[in-house]
């Protein structure tokens, strides 16, 4: 059954993704920076991490738990910065279902597929690290291509809405601290969830 979600919702993230970029690109907008916000990137890579524990699922290993974390953190960081930051914003053209689906349904579901399913391997800091990678490279790539091409795929990162770099700096701090609570967060809900999986396995071996 679990797999069957994960596939179903691979498939509806997919089919959202797709069905936005096709309006994009039947805009003339440019299709660079509708692949310049993190949203669409985190969601590509979660139903890319959902496609593979499916398909997988027998051979499972660290490196697949890294990217179930990874994608976890992510997807938890593009739902609460959009309740916070994006919620009342303008959203232009994007469809109202697809907006729900990138930024409610699958937050809230990879969430519950970290907790329903324990990483196998056990998490430690270099997980949390690998975590903060990705989204520092975005900010830093972002912030490059804003100020060669002036396009922004986020108001909160446009300088001239926050009172200049020191304004951006401040939400950059403020989204990073966020990304390293989350990945806290779930590192030690993995590695519980993975004790108890163990203990639960282990009593069973016994009977």
């Amino acid at each position: 059954m679990l797999s069957v979600v994960r596939l179903l919702l691979a498939m509806l993230t997919l089919a959202a993704i797709g069905w936005q970029l096709w309006l994009h690109i039947e805009a003339s907008y440019n299709a660079l920076n509708f692949f310049s916000y993190f949203t669409n990137l985190s969601n590509l890579l979660a139903a890319v991490v959902l496609l593979l524990s499916v398909f997988l699922r027998v051979r499972r290993h660290s490196a697949l738990d890294s990217l179930r974390y990874v994608s976890a953190t992510n997807m938890v960081v593009v739902g609460l910065v959009f309740v916070a930051l994006l919620r009342n914003v303008d959203l232009g053209a994007l469809r109202p279902w697809v907006n729900i689906v990138l930024h409610y349904v699958m937050p809230i579901a990879i969430v519950l597929d970290w907790v329903i399913e324990a990483p196998r391997s056990r998490l430690t800091a270099r997980h949390l690290l690998l975590a903060l990678i990705f989204p520092t490279a975005y900010l830093v790539y972002v912030l490059l291509r804003g100020a060669a091409s002036n396009w922004y795929p986020y108001p909160f990162l446009v300088p001239a809405n926050v009172g200049g770099y020191g304004g951006v700096a401040l939400y950059a701090i403020g989204i990073f601290v966020t990304f390293l609570a989350v990945g806290s967060a779930l590192l030690a809900i993995g590695n519980r969830a993975r004790a108890a999986a163990s203990g639960n396995r282990s009593r069973s071996s016994m009977e």
